[in-house]
């Protein structure tokens, strides 16, 4: 059966409590009478508090002439990030010299088939860290986020999307039709599905590669967003929505049909639907 996402309190850059720091003479924060004695006596320390786990992390980033675009995003990539793996969609433009230059340890695998979706398939079987990040190269997506999504997977969650439509998130480059669209797209994934979503056709995401299989991704095009989504909810994965904000696209048009890609997103959303064909069985075990 499928699940409805867990409830999270959406992060956001300020959300975290600010500790308690005593001003000492210069005017510099000081250091806590307890955190001065605890780094003294290591023994003081509880015995729950354990080195946390450092995961690997791979940036999947597919790409068509997106030449100019190209390094803004990749000036903007944390350092969280281990791996950048751009899918080139056969540009004719100097997308790959670009790439290259503003990061030459970029790994440029060439997309396998046509379509937006296959571009993504092909990055994700490429990564080899234990966790995937999805964004586009147009610099609608800042890369600036990317810890905001491995901390709800540092925490347990097993897939992690942006939503412009909780606490800070938006957009700045959402137009009428294309909104209405998504949020007609949304009431039919939460009604079949039974899961509470705030946004549905927002291609910044997060998961861990361990549950590729269990997403079974067949798409070829912008619908392989939505089918991540179902195949998701499908498998009873833990999932986490974080506040994002789309930016407009920096240089260049839009490779996004709104009419016929919102259509192959709903043939999706009803073809994978419970009760259609057998979901892939989710592993189960302790969340790392």
């Amino acid at each position: 059966m499928p699940t409805t996402p867990m409830p999270v309190t959406p992060l956001h850059p300020n959300s975290h409590p600010i500790p308690h720091r005593v001003a000492t003479r210069d005017g510099e924060p000081g250091r806590r009478a307890g955190d001065q004695e605890a780094d003294r006596s290591p023994m003081l320390r509880r015995s729950t508090d354990v080195p946390r786990v450092r995961h690997t992390v791979s940036l999947v980033v597919p790409a068509h002439n997106e030449a100019r675009n190209i390094p803004w995003v990749f000036e903007q990539i944390p350092r969280c990030v281990d791996e950048v793996v751009l899918v080139d969609g056969s540009s004719s433009d100097a997308t790959l010299r670009m790439a290259s230059l503003c990061l030459p340890q970029v790994r440029i695998v060439q997309q396998q088939g046509p379509g937006k979706g296959s571009a993504l398939r092909t990055g994700f079987a490429a990564a080899t860290s234990d966790y995937v990040v999805m964004m586009d190269a147009d610099g609608s997506m800042w890369p600036g986020e990317i810890p905001h999504y491995l901390h709800f997977l540092d925490h347990g969650f097993d897939f992690v999307k942006g939503s412009r439509y909780v606490a800070g998130g938006g957009s700045l480059d959402l137009t009428k039709i294309r909104s209405l669209g998504n949020l007609a797209l949304l009431a039919v994934v939460n009604r079949l599905y039974h899961s509470s979503l705030t946004d549905l056709c927002y291609g910044f995401c997060a998961f861990r590669r361990s549950f590729l299989d269990e997403l079974d991704l067949g798409s070829s095009g912008f619908e392989i967003e939505a089918e991540m989504i179902a195949h998701a909810l499908r498998s009873g994965l833990r999932i986490a929505e974080v506040p994002s904000l789309e930016l407009p696209r920096r240089s260049g048009q839009s490779h996004l049909h709104a009419v016929s890609d919102g259509r192959r997103v709903l043939r999706t959303l009803l073809a994978e639907r419970p009760g259609v064909r057998p979901a892939a069985q989710a592993t189960t075990g302790e969340a790392k």
